[in-house]
Order: structure tokens, then sequence, then C-alpha cells
């Protein structure tokens, strides 16, 4: 039953770990048409999640754990909007570099991992049912 219980756990830390990459997505969406406030002045930058293992101390399992999210170093996006409060000189305002379609696809994927741990849990969680019952019998 150990092992069942292992693999339970191992699981639910993919199931944390791909919940806080889908709250990290919905930031990165809720604020890509942001601007700075001013000419010059950098928008909102992209966060990207950084994942490591983590072991737990108490029973040895491995899983994963978002240690934090991290600045998506990629260039702004630049649009043509001479009348804006935050455009350059030239007329330009930096807009955030998140884009939307990428956005959506790391959603699709955070959910098709959350969806793998939850199967994972499922599975193991009948097992040890039928375990159960076989020795009840």
């Amino acid at each position: 039953m150990t092992d069942i219980t292992n693999a339970m756990s191992a699981a639910s830390t993919g199931l944390r770990a791909q919940t806080a990459r889908m709250r990290n997505i919905a930031e990165n969406l809720a604020i890509a048409q942001s601007t700075g406030a001013a000419p010059g002045e950098d928008p909102y930058r992209r966060q990207v999640p950084i994942f490591r293992v983590d072991t737990d101390r108490e029973t040895g399992v491995r899983g994963v754990k978002m240690e934090r999210a991290a600045p998506d170093r990629s260039d702004f996006r630049m649009r043509f909007e001479p009348g804006h409060p935050a455009a350059d000189a030239q007329g330009y305002v930096r807009l955030p570099n998140v884009n939307s379609l990428v956005e959506a696809m790391d959603m699709r994927e955070a959910q098709r991992a959350y969806e793998a741990n939850l199967t994972v849990i499922e599975t193991a969680r009948s097992m040890m049912t039928r375990t159960l019952d076989v020795l009840r019998r």
C-alpha cells in the first residue's frame, strides 16, 4: 500500500504545481494589454513558471513544485498610437511581451498535465479499494 500512497502523494504535488502554473498564466493574460504609465516606462513583463523537484522529508517521495515565476526577457510588443500617454517620441507604445496564443497553449498543456495527475490519483485510489475488498473476503 505504501507504493500506492507514494504515487498519490507524488501526483498531488503535480496537481498543486499545475494549479499554480494556471494561476500564473491567468495573471499574464489579465495584464496583457496594460502599458507603462509614462513614455519610456516598461509595461508588465510576462512571468514564466520555474519548477523544481521537491522531496518529502518524511516519506522520501519525489514530486514537483512551482518554485517561483521569473520574468520573460523577450522584447516588448510595440504599437503605433501617437495619442497615448505612454507613447514615445515616435508615437509607439510599449505593450507587455504576453502572446495570448502562447498563453492559451501553455494553459492547455497545464490542463492536460493536471488531468494526467488526477488520473494517477483516481487509479491509485481504485487499486487501494480493490485491495481492501480482496482482504475483506
